[in-house]
């Protein structure tokens, strides 16, 4: 019956999340009653934070990001990036997109976080992406908008997610090595490395023709012809 009990708190997340309650809140009255009911009381709760926290602190460096993005932006980041592009006429949102790749892959490589979508998608290459839609003298269609958020925060996701895995004792290349050695192949870290380079290459080229492509296929759709119409003007 205990057990069962326990899982009153997974009860509650559900049922806060469908009613649409604030879900720090949620979370919180679901970890106390969690607590309470499996028999190890408030202390105890308190107790098994401090030692998760402490144990991975190092992936608390999120918060630190968050409040540094959050002040730069109150003080006109965005604003900063779109403005730096409105000078560019030749450089398209597929562009940005395509550079930010490269370079995001290059400190991938490297184990260097830029802080994900929400630390430097957001502010500053998405502010960038519709910058040089606006240079280009057009009103920001809200679509398209939001397909250019969709590719900025993809690109993000596959030059991290592919090359984070060249870097040396990363949490990936440690993850496929433990892995493979359940499986009864030894490898080391440096070849793991050297595999995945071109896989990563190959990402990163599919994912900047794509995006690029995908990019003046939708400024055709959404604002036709650029060139003609500058070529008639």
């Amino acid at each position: 019956m205990e057990n069962i009990l326990s899982l009153l708190g997974v009860l509650i997340v559900i049922v806060g999340f469908a009613m649409k309650l604030d879900s720090i809140l949620i979370v919180m009255i679901a970890l106390v009653v969690t607590a309470l009911v499996g028999g190890i009381g408030l202390e105890g709760m308190l107790d098994i934070l401090g030692t998760s926290f402490v144990s991975n602190r190092g992936m608390a460096i999120f918060i630190i990001i968050m409040l540094a993005t959050g002040t730069l932006e109150r003080n006109g980041l965005k604003e900063s990036a779109a403005s730096l592009i409105r000078r560019f006429k030749k450089v398209s949102a597929g562009l940005i997109i395509d550079i930010y790749g490269i370079f995001r892959m290059i400190f991938a490589a490297f184990n260097v976080s830029f802080g994900g979508v929400a630390g430097f998608v957001r502010p500053i290459i998405l502010p960038m992406s519709i910058g040089a839609v606006e240079s280009q003298n057009l009103e920001l269609n809200k679509e398209y908008e939001e397909e250019l958020k969709g590719m900025a925060s993809a690109m993000e996701n596959i030059c991290w997610f592919f090359g984070q895995v060249l870097f040396i004792g990363g949490a990936g290349g440690l993850l496929v090595q433990s892995t493979l050695k359940e499986l009864g192949y030894e490898v080391s870290l440096v070849e793991l490395a050297a595999v995945e380079i071109p896989v990563a290459l190959v990402a990163l080229v599919t994912a900047s023709i794509y995006f690029y492509t995908k990019d003046r296929r939708l400024m055709k759709k959404y604002y036709g012809d650029i060139e003609k119409k500058g070529d008639s003007a």
